[in-house]
């Protein structure tokens, strides 16, 4: 590696930026029963407007993976810092659904150039500790939501709006563009060991690659499809959900924290078969708890969830090595497709059987034109409870899928060695 890089302030600078993306997921999941309410948007088009964000994240990953061979790791990064600012204020002065849509797209374009650089910049500084480093480097996306989703609710309780939430994300996106400013980065590990371009997409479409793909939809969709509704669909719950993903980002920050010795001892495949069963059990417990049990519910679901996304990328990079920076970028990629897929769908769903919950007599109309306490606000709070529950059973589909997915591979790979790169063109 080049004597000029400087791995520490990078890898702080690059866990600041991904801070940055998680405070933009934890604010809009809170932001999503105000904009029904402020702009007169129903659940599916507030799911469509946060769906934005992953698949304009995804396009980043697709076109950003590629250029990050081409143009440099800062230009992407230069990118993020600056779609982060303009969407950040376009949102805060947003007036509708379009508005609200393009701005969330522009940040969503923003966090995907920040993983399309971040994650290969850690691959290649840590050659030797890719599922570990990125794992902590993936500590700060829960981390960032524990922090968003805490100041979301302090700042709520003291009367300001989401506004002044959106508001509060510009402060880190200035410190980790600083922090970048002037640094040298290296070439990634890709171009340093000489595999050819060639040899990168060949590896993109190898069959364990395909699969890893294909499973990314699956665990993506489930851990953030259901983390950006979880306020909305657990708001009557018994407890604030805006805590509830909070309680959840905080086992995941932590667990991500210990992840080495963790991987180490399981293998990558192992800690991916044991976090679909966990997510699958916390789900359709999460859909039967109240009060203080949905926080017990909530952290079964957390633990499956908290190794899902960095040891897919870690054992993608470890496993099929010569996908490089494109391989990631299509990992991650696929990971907010599946999210800007799924994000709406449940919005869908969740209104559908919200409806469905009303008790027979009685319409959407007359029971959100209640008022506060009387036994029509009663009725819709249940009738949205229900719609939520419902919802998240659905859900639970997706890990019982990949139980057999990831038992498969943990079959089939348990005792291969992790590959490494040859100095060669091919």
């Amino acid at each position: 590696m080049n004597q000029n890089v400087n791995p520490n302030r990078l890898f702080v600078a690059s866990c600041v930026a991904l801070i940055v993306t998680a405070l933009t997921f934890a604010t809009r999941g809170g932001m999503m029963e105000p904009w029904m309410q402020e702009f007169d948007l129903t659940a599916g088009q507030v799911g469509w407007i946060a769906g934005t964000a992953f698949w304009g994240f995804t396009v980043a990953m697709v076109i950003g993976g590629p250029l990050v061979d081409v143009i440099g790791m800062n230009r992407i990064i230069a990118i993020a810092v600056a779609g982060h600012i303009i969407g950040i204020l376009l949102t805060i002065f947003a007036t509708g659904f379009w508005s609200l849509y393009i701005s969330t797209l522009i940040i969503g374009i923003s966090n995907g150039s920040v993983e399309a650089a971040c994650n290969p910049l850690i691959a290649t500084m840590y050659p030797n500790d890719k599922t570990k480093k990125l794992n902590q480097f993936h500590v700060w996306f829960p981390g960032g939501i524990v922090i968003g989703g805490l100041a979301v609710y302090l700042l709520s309780e003291i009367g300001f709006g989401w506004r002044v939430h959106m508001g509060i994300m510009l402060i880190p996106t200035v410190i980790y563009g600083f922090m970048f400013l002037g640094q040298k980065f290296p070439k990634t590990e890709r171009v340093q060991a000489g595999v050819s371009a060639k040899a990168m997409y060949k590896a993109v479409v190898s069959p364990l690659f395909l699969f890893m793909a294909f499973c990314m939809i699956l665990t993506a969709g489930t851990e953030l499809g259901t983390n950006q509704w979880i306020t909305a669909l657990l708001e009557n719950v018994g407890v604030p959900a805006i805590l509830l993903l909070v309680w959840v980002s905080g086992i995941m920050a932590l667990g991500r924290s210990f992840a080495g010795p963790i991987v180490h001892k399981l293998s990558a495949s192992g800690v991916l078969l044991i976090s679909a069963i966990l997510t699958g059990l916390g789900l359709v417990l999460l859909s039967y708890s109240g009060g203080a049990m949905a926080f017990a519910s909530a952290a079964v679901f957390a633990l499956g969830i908290t190794y899902f996304w960095p040891t897919m990328l870690g054992f993608v990079s470890e496993n099929v090595p010569k996908s490089g920076a494109l391989g990631l970028a299509i990992m991650g990629g696929i990971g907010f497709l599946s999210a800007s897929i799924v994000t709406p769908l449940l919005g869908i769903v969740y209104d559908y059987e919200t409806v469905q919950a009303i008790p027979e007599g009685y319409t959407v109309e007359i029971l959100t034109a209640a008022t506060e306490g009387t036994k029509e606000a009663a009725m819709w709070a249940e009738a949205k409870l229900t719609g939520g529950t419902t919802s998240l059973r659905y859900v639970a589909l997706l890990p019982l899928i990949l139980v057999f997915m990831f038992g498969y591979l943990y079959a089939t790979r348990k005792n291969r060695k992790i590959e490494t790169l040859d100095n060669t063109s091919e």
